[in-house]
């Protein structure tokens, strides 16, 4: 186990901030650790009344592409993570959810990140009528499930929450 021996903090923002910690290894050998603190966020497979899921299609200039994903968001501060799901799903495609429940939650990348995922199933949707943040310019794109998982393999979905909620759903959803 890493004992924390310092921490000082480099950037404060919006969404993110950053800290450099010094730790101390087993060995007794001192390490700097860089770690982005996150709040945490959301992701949501919303489930049609006819089977399929609605994906978003969105361009993300951190990687310069247009993925294709589920709705997903971060949840803000002091906010439960089923709230931010129920708020997720009707700002990116304008419809609310009358069953929703976690499927799991996990850690995005550990080795450097704090943030933590809640990956949720909606269903019994009703579309009220999309409120999108301003800065979101976001296609709706329904598929099967039997698309979806065509799509992970031949590598056109290439979100890592994406596939993992998909793949969890496809291995889980036989056993209720």
């Amino acid at each position: 186990m890493e004992k924390l021996v310092s921490s000082r903090r480099i950037y404060d923002g919006r969404v993110i901030n950053l800290r450099v910690d010094q730790v101390e290894l087993p060995d007794g050998s001192l390490h700097q650790r860089e770690i982005v603190e996150h709040p945490g966020a959301v992701a949501i497979l919303p489930i049609l009344d006819d089977g399929r899921i609605l994906l978003i299609r969105q361009y993300r200039h951190a990687v310069g592409e247009t993925l294709l994903e589920i709705p997903a968001g971060t949840l803000a501060e002091g906010e439960e993570p089923i709230e931010c799901a129920r708020r997720e799903l009707l700002e990116e495609t304008g419809y609310t959810a009358e069953s929703i429940c976690e499927l799991f939650k996990c850690y995005l990348a550990p080795g450097y990140s704090s943030e933590r995922i809640h990956i949720y199933r909606a269903s019994k949707l009703r579309m009220t009528g999309s409120r999108r943040d301003a800065d979101e310019y976001i296609e709706l794109e329904p598929v099967t499930i039997h698309d979806a998982e065509s799509m992970i393999r031949k590598r056109q979905i290439q979100d890592a929450k994406t596939i993992a909620g998909l793949t969890f759903y496809l291995w889980t959803r036989g056993s209720g």
